[in-house]
């Protein structure tokens, strides 16, 4: 819906002083205190005033000093009676003035009234206020007629100018508050995506690690329950124990990865599969750096297939394929299968499913399923 030009408000950006340089704002103030003092001077001394007309003289400055600063007031809060009832105050301390032989205070309450009603009204409202103060300047002047009227356009004129200047610095002032809000809401957004990217790292490791420490721990528990051998049973617990310190260890690895400290890409995927006999990495296509996330997706992935293959099929060859494609990076985890382990149906089966949606948060995809006699999980991801 398009808002009526004629009833429309200056901003209040527009009517404050908000992005006026402070050097400006103190050059504005001396320059108004200076030509006030001008004015008093030549009043009191070209006047006759003598006694209580000095005292009339003196309150009706006072008097019309908080009116202007009443007006600046009540249209900053857009209250158009309240201005409207001040102009009116203005007139008549102008009208005083006139009639009490104090024409050049009194054609400059004028003047005044009629650019500060131009500047900060409602057209509506300011161009009726306007002419009435104009138009009383233009009556009881007496310059010549020509100069009268280049005067009386002069300064509806600058009204309208500083008008235009005000809603310029006003939209100006609006623009630097919504980008300010943009870049808060863009800190803020990233702000909390880094810490998801940081509750998903150490989430993903932990998830990892303790998985892991649960099959050998399950697997020492059967052992008691059916009263295997000691050595058996500590081989287990030794294990669980091991697996905890390679968590601990991921821990940190991760938490470098996140300060930017990570190791290759092929020398992690080399010390991934170091303790597992029958394993081996594959590394195709042109080496290089990737970005983090992109690196702790193959990372993750890897090792969340590694733990899978040693939990549903423990014995089965590993092969590990890397190949750094143009666009895209993939990892190809393959195993050879083998007969199912006693705790091939534990688990909630959620590591697959979170790497999944890892990938797809990076654009990529992540598939996995049976493949011949074995079990293949591949991962793309875009560079």
């Amino acid at each position: 819906m398009t808002e009526n030009v004629w009833t429309l408000w200056p901003s209040r950006e527009a009517l404050s002083r908000m992005g006026v340089h402070r050097a400006r704002r103190a050059l504005a103030a001396a320059g108004r205190t200076f030509a006030v003092g001008i004015l008093l001077a030549t009043t009191f001394i070209n006047s006759d005033l003598h006694g209580w007309g000095v005292a009339g003289a003196v309150l009706g400055v006072l008097v019309g000093g908080l009116g202007f600063w009443g007006f600046w007031r009540v249209t900053l809060e857009h209250r158009l009676l309240p201005s409207l009832g001040l102009l009116v105050l203005l007139f008549a301390i102008a009208t005083v003035a006139e009639g009490a032989g104090l024409r050049i205070p009194a054609l400059v309450v004028w003047c005044a009234c009629a650019v500060s009603a131009m500047e900060r009204l409602p057209l509506v409202a300011a161009l009726p206020a306007s002419a009435v103060a104009l138009g009383t300047y233009a009556a009881v002047n007496n310059d010549a007629w020509l100069t009268t009227l280049a005067t009386t356009a002069g300064l509806a004129l600058a009204g309208y100018v500083l008008r235009l200047d005000a809603e310029a610095r006003g939209s100006a002032q609006r623009l630097l508050a919504q980008e300010r809000a943009a870049r808060a809401a863009e800190a803020e957004s990233a702000a909390l995506a880094e810490r998801a990217r940081i509750a998903r790292e150490i989430h993903d490791v932990l998830a990892h690690s303790l998985s892991a420490q649960l099959v050998h721990l399950e697997a020492a528990r059967l052992m008691i329950e059916r009263g295997a051998e000691r050595d058996q049973i500590l081989e287990r617990v030794v294990a669980a124990r091991g697996m905890a310190r390679e968590g601990l260890a991921e821990t940190r690895q991760a938490l470098s990865a996140l300060r930017g400290e990570m190791s290759p890409l092929e020398e992690f995927l080399s010390e991934l599969v170091a303790d597992t006999a029958g394993a081996d990495v594959t590394v195709t296509g042109e080496r290089r750096l990737l970005p983090a996330e992109a690196s702790q997706a193959v990372r993750r992935v890897a090792q969340e297939a590694l733990t899978n293959v040693r939990k549903h099929a423990p014995g089965a060859k590993i092969r590990i394929r890397l190949d750094y494609g143009e666009h895209e990076v993939m990892l190809n985890v393959r195993d050879s299968g083998a007969p199912p382990g006693e705790f091939t149906h534990s688990g909630a089966g959620y590591g697959l499913l979170g790497m999944r949606e890892r990938a797809e948060l990076l654009g990529g995809s992540l598939e996995a399923g049976p493949y011949e006699e074995g079990f293949v999980v591949m991962l793309k991801v875009p560079v």
